[in-house]
């Protein structure tokens, strides 16, 4: 395995998309903190060497991004009990003491986006039944969601998701599902498609109407959000969640610098939105 160079790096199978070195580099120099952020491709059979690598001298932590969000917690020696409560870390920090403990911002993250893009409550409806859909039922219930409804292909995998009363599971090809879309504010991505070009959206589009927020993980342009704007619902990619979850975990690493806006023009840049 390679030796790494930097005191922060993001670990995960594949990293060559990851803007978070541009993102993290950027905040690093703005305030002349004296360390680096490089990318950690990552096998799983490499995981746990990796992780080892963070304990030496100088190392301050890691992101941790797919497939290893949930591997990694054996290698640790303390999980935020935010993180245990998900099952899954993204954020790593290296104590003075040599310890590392396991994060996860993206709950947090998701829930000042949704705040911040306007939604406070309602009917919320999670598309998918994996670790983002689990850290959005977080976030909506910080929220305090008035009716969450979990749409996934697999009921069984979203009946895991459910733990209140006003919680439910549903299918995909359930016969009530425009029914449900109707009567919500919000509809959140937590799937992976619209990653690629070439996937379909994850809800056929004339289930959509005007008074939704359509809110996609995914921080590109994808068929969902394209439906959402001919039909005049309000769209909006994760790109603001993925900068939000940056920041907190920055924070972790340097507490009390507030990197939100110097990581959020670094990811714009990258992405070519912002010349």
């Amino acid at each position: 395995m390679q030796q790494v160079a930097a005191t922060l790096g993001i670990i995960g199978d594949p990293v060559a998309h990851s803007l978070s070195p541009a993102m993290h580099n950027a905040a690093l120099r703005a305030f002349g903190l004296p360390h680096s952020y490089e990318r950690w491709p990552t096998p799983r059979a490499q995981l746990q060497q990796r992780v080892e690598q963070l304990r030496q001298p100088g190392m301050r932590g890691a992101n941790v991004t797919l497939p290893h969000k949930v591997a990694v917690l054996e290698y640790l020696d303390a999980v935020d009990p935010a993180a245990a409560a998900l099952g899954a870390v993204n954020t790593l920090v290296h104590s003075a003491t040599g310890t590392l403990t396991g994060y996860n911002t993206d709950a947090p993250a998701l829930r000042d986006s949704l705040a911040a893009c306007g939604w406070h409550g309602g009917h919320a409806v999670v598309l998918g039944a994996g670790g983002a859909a689990r850290a959005a039922m977080v976030a909506l219930r910080q929220l305090q969601a008035a009716q969450i409804s979990v749409v996934n292909r697999t009921i069984e995998r979203a009946q895991v998701l459910v733990e209140q009363p006003n919680e439910a599971a549903v299918s995909a090809d359930d016969h009530t599902l425009p029914t449900l879309i109707s009567t919500a504010s919000l509809v959140i991505n937590a799937t992976a498609l619209g990653w690629h070009a070439s996937d379909p959206a994850p809800l056929a589009g004339h289930l959509l109407h005007a008074n939704l927020i359509v809110y996609d993980m995914v921080y590109r342009p994808t068929p969902l959000l394209e439906q959402a704007r001919r039909c005049g619902a309000q769209a909006i990619d994760g790109l603001d969640m993925l900068v939000r979850q940056a920041a907190l975990a920055f924070a972790l690493w340097f507490p009390g610098y507030a990197a939100l806006h110097v990581m959020r023009s670094a990811a714009e840049q990258a992405l070519g939105r912002n010349p």
